[in-house]
């Protein structure tokens, strides 16, 4: 909609015939705004310029203080999780930084639900906060080898590929005819756009049923380029001097996790120590043989150049049913021991299990908030810890402050009507150990999702039974995909001290639980109404003190 000509610039106009020609001049000068903004969001940096996009400063915050979220926005469409515009988005690929902004593509099908095939739609920021949707940047079906399916885009600084100092090269899976392989893409506009390589595919498939989504990783220590593919129950490792050929050295196999997909692999400095500095492999992984869901599994060890040694067996990062595909990279304008000390992760927030039938319209999945991730000794053995990343404090309005005390009869907490919102409490253990406070997020009087702690457990939940989609036609005549949904999500976080403290990031269609440094990432569905919250207790628990803080919306 076109921007009005104020009220008052009319009435002068009525008033004074003289400034007709001053009107005339203001409404030139409106339409050459109109028409150079339809450029910018049109072109979205396509021909080679890049786009902040999000009225952000240099300094990666927002230039402008962010509007609260609106309140009135249809059909669970969060207010700061980065979605599609329309239509269709699965899998994050790994950003990277390049001139002052990062560069995000995510699985995208404009064709939902009634084509198939992805490609790689494009979206930038300057602090992986506020997210500008660029366009499509690799699209499908134009090669002959298939759609455009997950994979890595790296930054080749030195030009190892002759395609280019600097150029950014994507090399990724695409399926034809039920074969996967992987392929090569460069682009010489900063990833804006992208170009299939001439010799495509640079890996020939060998007869794999499962051969995919390849993780790119610079070993410097080793002067080499490696490849991980995800090949059924095993990962395969590849190396290569140049991106475009590759030789296969070694497999990490493991059974029990289903398929494993979306590879990844890092490396962080155990307790912030260099002489402890430890890989990390993950993947994609299905935990239902030890009464979980999907999730990203991975394991500490060493690497030796050609093959990982895991030190131990598996872990998981995210507890809850609906963190998937993930991701994780570090900040290149860090040095060594900044990068090696912690990393920033995301992922896409659904579950296969019932992604299809979830209750949005138009547009359809979610990433998560990024979050940061170290490694921390815990019980003996590595393992990965989150927090929320800094840059999302840009989104905080005044937070509300809220009395402690027993909870004994409840209390109601001050949420914002727009339904986007972050609580922190911090709940009093009991003097013997025992009891459950709960956090009932609810909407129209019906209580859509509880988030618990158990003290006697020493375990978070996640509960979202209630919910407009557990009730709802789309998992009605799905048994298997309804029992998925409503099944309650824990994490194991026993308490350091006497308090236990949950921070909680709510959003239209969404909860993200940070306790101890576990996580539970759950879609939730509110009924229509208006927006309350509650905590209350199972046992003699008691609130320490806590907060709740509205937070802004992205789009």
């Amino acid at each position: 909609m076109p921007p009005k000509i104020p009220e008052t610039v009319l009435a002068a106009v009525r008033r004074r015939p003289l400034l007709w020609a001053l009107a005339a001049v203001t409404v030139l000068v409106l339409a050459g705004l109109l028409v150079l903004g339809g450029t910018i969001q049109k072109g979205g940096g396509q021909g080679g310029t890049p786009q902040a996009g999000t009225g952000q400063s240099e300094t990666g915050q927002p230039a402008h203080p962010t509007a609260a979220a609106p309140a009135d926005d249809a059909a669970y469409r969060p207010a700061y999780h980065l979605t599609p515009d329309q239509h269709w988005m699965n899998d994050p690929q790994r950003p990277f930084f390049l001139d002052g902004l990062w560069h995000y593509y995510y699985l995208y099908n404009a064709d939902y639900p009634e084509g198939n095939g992805t490609e790689w739609f494009h979206a930038t920021s300057t602090d992986m906060v506020h997210w500008k949707n660029e366009g499509v940047a690799i699209p499908k079906f134009r090669n002959g080898l298939g759609d455009i399916e997950t994979g890595s885009a790296v930054v080749d600084t030195e030009g190892t590929a002759g395609l280019g100092k600097g150029a950014v090269i994507a090399v990724l899976t695409q399926q034809h005819d039920g074969v996967q392989r992987q392929s090569l893409f460069y682009s010489s506009d900063k990833g804006y756009s992208f170009q299939a390589y001439g010799q495509n595919p640079v890996v020939e498939n060998p007869g794999a049923e499962h051969w995919r989504d390849p993780r790119i990783v610079r070993d410097e220590a080793n002067n080499q380029w490696l490849m991980l593919l995800a090949e059924g129950h095993k990962i395969g490792f590849y190396t290569s001097s140049d991106l475009k050929h590759w030789t296969y050295v070694s497999g990490f196999e493991q059974d029990g996790l289903g398929i494993l997909e979306c590879p990844d692999f890092f490396q962080l400095d155990l307790d912030g120590d260099p002489a402890k500095r430890t890989w990390v492999l993950a993947a994609g992984a299905d935990g239902a043989a030890e009464g979980r869901t999907t999730g990203l599994a991975y394991w500490t060890g060493s690497f030796d150049g050609k093959a990982f040694a895991p030190a131990g067996g598996h872990q998981w990062l995210d507890g809850g049913p609906d963190f998937y595909a993930a991701v994780t990279w570090d900040d290149p304008r860090q040095d060594d021991a900044q990068r090696k000390a912690s990393r920033h992760a995301i992922g896409w927030m659904n579950n296969w299990a019932y992604a299809r039938n979830l209750p949005t319209n138009t547009w359809y999945g979610s990433a998560s908030v990024v979050r940061d991730i170290r490694l921390a000794s815990d019980g003996g053995r590595p393992a990965l810890v989150s927090a929320p990343t800094a840059a999302l404090q840009s989104l905080e309005e005044a937070p509300v402050q809220v009395p402690a005390g027993s909870l004994g009869g409840g209390l109601a907490l001050p949420v914002p009507d727009s339904g986007a919102f972050k609580a922190d409490v911090e709940l009093d253990k009991p003097a013997d150990g025992t009891g459950k406070a709960r956090l009932l997020l609810q909407s129209g009087g019906t209580t859509y999702a509880t988030v618990g702690y158990d003290f006697a457990a020493g375990r978070a939940f996640v509960d979202r039974g209630g919910d407009a989609a557990a009730g709802g036609s789309g998992l009605a005549g799905r048994a298997d995909a309804s029992d998925e949904y409503r099944q309650e999500r824990s994490v194991d976080a026993r308490p350091a001290g006497d308090t236990v403290r949950l921070t909680v990031y709510v959003d239209r269609s969404s909860v993200e639980v940070f306790v101890g440094g576990q996580t539970l990432t759950s879609l939730v569905f509110p009924p229509a109404g208006n927006k309350e919250a509650r905590l209350v207790a199972d046992g003699p628990v008691s609130l320490k003190g806590g907060t709740v803080t509205p937070l802004a919306g992205i789009r």
